[in-house]
C-alpha cells in the first residue's frame, strides 16, 4: 500500500485498494493477482537495452502484462536528447514507465532514470495499478543499473528542468529546526582548539567547513564540552579561592566573545548566597563553605550552577550546560582546586546553611537488620500428650 500512497490517493480509494490487493476482493479493473509480469518480449529487450545503444524504453500494461510501449536508439548526450525523447511519449490519459539511460556508467555498466509518470487526469484504477507494479518493474529491469527515480503528474515535473531540480534537492542538506540550527553553532564552537586559559592560542573554524548531518541512521551523540577561554582575571579569582583569600567567585559567560567572564568576588556568607542568584540569567558561583562536621572545621569549595529555568534563551542555556564540564575540569585539573559537591539550582531560596549541609554530607541510611524469628525446638517436639476422657478423673460423664 506504500505504492499507492505515494500517489496521494485519498482515504476511500486506497480502502478500495486494500481490499482488492490484501483481501483477495474483486475491484474493477483489477486482477486478484496484482503482480504482474513481463512478457520474453520485454524481458529480451531489457537485456539487449542495459548495454546496447537504446536511450530509452517506455514501458505500459497490457492484458495485465508489462509490455514494451516505445524505445528510442542514441543520438546525443543524455541532457540533449531528455526533452526530445521524454516529453512526447507522455500521454496526458495514459500511466506509463520510462527508463532513460545516461552516460555515467557503475560496476553493473550504464545507469538509468526510472520514471513513474501518472497524470492528474487518468482513471484512478490505472494509477492504482501502475503503483502496485512499480516494483516489479524495476526489478525485471535490475535495479542495480537504476541511479535515480522521479515520479510525476505534469510534464514539468520530469523534464530536464525538474529532474536537475531533484537531483539539487536531494543532494542538498535537510532543513534545520531552529533547536538543530542551535546545536550546529555549539558544534561549530565545540571545534575551537586551543587552551582554555589561553585565548591568544584559539583558532576558529570556518562555519561552511563544519556541517551538521541529521538522518535516520544518525545516532545520538552528547556534547562533550565547550571550552570557552577564562580570561585573566577569572583565572586570578580561582587563584585566590585556592589559597582562601577569598570565599565567593561568580563567573558568567560573554555569548557574544565566547569567553568565560568574572562577574565579582565579594565576601559572602551563607545567608547572602540567595541574593548572588540572578533571576533572569545563568552564572556559575564557587563559595567557600566553612562548617563543622563531626567535631571537625572544615572548608570545603561548593560549585553552584544556578539556571532560572526557562527565562534564558535556549542558546544560553545549551551553552551554560556544555561548557560547565569543561570548566569544572580546568579547575580541578589545571588549578588543582578540590570541589568537595557540584549543586544545580534554578532559584536562589534553595540554599540554606541546611541544604549546603545536606549536599556536602549526605545522611548515611544505617541498615536495618530484620527481626530474627526463634528457631525452634531441634529434632521431636517432646512426648505426646494424652487426652483424658470423661469420667477418666473420677467424675461422672
Amino acid at each position: 500500500m506504500r505504492d499507492l500512497m505515494y500517489l496521494g490517493l485519498s482515504r476511500s480509494t486506497l480502502a478500495v485498494a486494500q481490499l482488492g490487493f490484501v483481501s483477495g476482493l474483486f475491484v474493477p479493473g483489477f486482477s486478484r493477482n496484482p503482480c504482474l509480469e513481463a512478457t520474453t518480449e520485454l524481458r529480451d529487450f531489457f537485456a539487449k537495452a542495459r548495454n546496447g545503444s537504446v536511450r530509452l524504453i517506455k514501458v505500459i500494461i497490457e492484458d495485465e502484462q508489462l509490455v514494451l510501449g516505445a524505445h528510442k536508439e542514441l543520438s546525443r548526450r543524455w541532457d540533449a536528447d531528455y526533452d526530445a525523447l521524454v516529453l512526447p511519449l507522455l500521454d496526458e490519459q495514459q500511466p506509463c514507465y520510462v527508463l532513460y539511460r545516461l552516460d555515467s556508467q557503475n560496476a553493473q555498466g550504464y545507469e538509468w532514470l526510472f520514471i513513474s509518470w501518472s497524470p492528474d487526469s487518468s482513471p484512478v484504477r490505472l494509477k492504482m495499478l501502475y503503483a502496485a507494479t512499480r516494483a516489479t518493474v524495476k526489478k525485471e529491469f535490475g535495479g542495480g543499473h537504476i541511479k535515480d527515480e522521479m515520479f510525476g503528474t505534469v510534464k514539468e515535473d520530469v523534464s530536464l528542468s525538474g529532474y536537475q531540480k531533484h537531483v539539487s534537492s536531494c543532494s542538498a542538506p535537510a532543513p534545520l529546526t531552529a533547536a538543530e540550527q542551535e546545536l550546529q553553532q555549539i558544534r561549530i564552537n565545540e571545534m575551537v582548539g586551543g587552551c582554555c586559559c589561553c585565548p591568544s592560542l584559539v583558532e576558529y573554524p570556518d562555519p561552511e567547513e563544519v556541517k551538521t548531518e541529521i538522518s535516520v541512521e544518525s545516532k545520538h551523540q552528547t556534547l562533550q564540552g565547550l571550552a570557552f577561554p577564562l580570561q585573566l582575571d577569572a583565572q586570578q579569582a580561582i587563584q585566590a579561592l585556592k589559597q582562601k583569600k577569598i570565599n565567593y567567585i561568580q563567573l558568567k559567560l560573554d555569548l557574544e566573545r565566547e569567553t568565560i567572564d568574572l562577574v565579582h568576588t565579594s565576601p559572602t556568607e551563607i545567608a547572602d548566597l540567595p541574593k548572588r542568584i540572578p533571576q533572569d540569567s545563568a552564572r556559575y558561583h564557587f563559595f567557600l563553605y566553612k562548617h563543622s562536621h563531626e567535631g571537625d572545621y572544615l572548608e570545603s569549595v561548593v560549585f553552584i550552577y544556578s539556571m532560572p529555568g526557562y527565562k534564558c534563551s535556549i542558546k544560553e542555556r545549551m551553552l551554560y550546560s556544555s561548557c560547565k564540564s569543561r570548566l569544572l575540569d580546568t579547575v580541578e585539573q589545571e588549578f588543582c582546586l578540590e570541589i568537595a559537591k557540584k549543586i544545580e539550582i534554578d532559584d536562589g531560596a534553595e540554599l540554606t546553611a541546611e541544604f549546603l549541609y545536606e549536599e556536602v554530607h549526605p545522611k548515611q541510611h544505617a541498615f536495618k537488620q530484620a527481626f530474627a524469628k526463634p528457631k525452634g525446638p531441634v529434632g521431636k517436639r517432646g512426648q505426646k500428650r494424652l487426652i483424658k476422657g470423661p469420667g477418666e478423673n473420677g467424675e461422672d460423664s
